[in-house]
């Protein structure tokens, strides 16, 4: 669908028309500011979609990651929407220094239960009440720290629940679920972006008056190996 535009050219000025309003959808796209939200953010609006982002602010102790995303929709003139939320959040450990091997066997102690439940129902909700066609979620299951709410078994689960308790409405898409970390940063940076424009560590650091990753957490050990082969 990348190429779109190319084929269009080729087409009749009638027929290109037609085929360019049946596949230009409105998608919602949840971004956090990290590579994978945001990748699918600027893939959606590379498809010729009308795009919006939607970050949630649910008092999260580090807010670095919603700066990039705000940089990010403000540079790409993408229009960002941000929902308020807060709850009890259970304590966690962010483990250092995993390698990416080691995180595939065991679930984070850094998870935070029920994120993406409560993620993916605000997003469902605001999709419908925008009247979007899409809730894009940058999920990811090959890669990753073990999260439950990030596997297949989650993704499936959670379509058919809104399926059933919403029939009719805005479809989720997890265009990254079955992507290594490598394949969608090369998919990134055929979108323009490069490895330091998006944000994923858990434990920014302050050095020399400047905010900068710790490079020790799982997201910044995910991160350097999704950009290893672009070097």
């Amino acid at each position: 669908m990348a190429n779109f535009p190319s084929i269009a050219l080729s087409l009749q000025p009638r027929v290109a028309h037609q085929v360019q309003k049946m596949a230009r959808k409105k998608v919602l796209v949840l971004h956090s500011g990290g590579m994978d939200s945001t990748t699918c953010l600027l893939q959606a609006k590379a498809e010729g979609h009308d795009v919006a982002s939607l970050g949630i602010d649910y008092g999260q102790r580090l807010l670095v990651e919603m700066m990039f995303a705000e940089g990010q929709c403000e540079k790409y003139s993408i229009p960002r929407h941000v929902i308020n939320v807060n709850w009890q959040k259970a304590e966690r450990q962010i483990p250092l220094n995993r390698s990416v091997e080691e995180m595939a066997h065991s679930v984070s102690p850094a998870f935070l239960p029920g994120r993406n439940i409560v993620f993916l129902g605000l997003g469902h909700a605001h999709a419908a009440g925008i009247g979007a066609d899409e809730l894009q979620i940058g999920l990811n299951c090959v890669d990753f720290s073990g999260y439950p709410d990030c596997t297949t078994q989650f993704y499936d689960s959670y379509c058919t629940m809104l399926n059933i308790g919403n029939p009719g409405g805005p479809k989720l898409v997890a265009p990254l679920l079955k992507m290594s970390k490598p394949e969608i940063a090369r998919l990134a940076s055929t979108l323009g972006l490069q490895r330091n424009d998006t944000w994923s560590c858990y434990r920014p650091q302050i050095r020399e008056g400047s905010i900068v990753a710790c490079g020790e957490c799982d997201a910044c050990k995910l991160h350097e190996f999704a950009w290893q082969e672009l070097k």
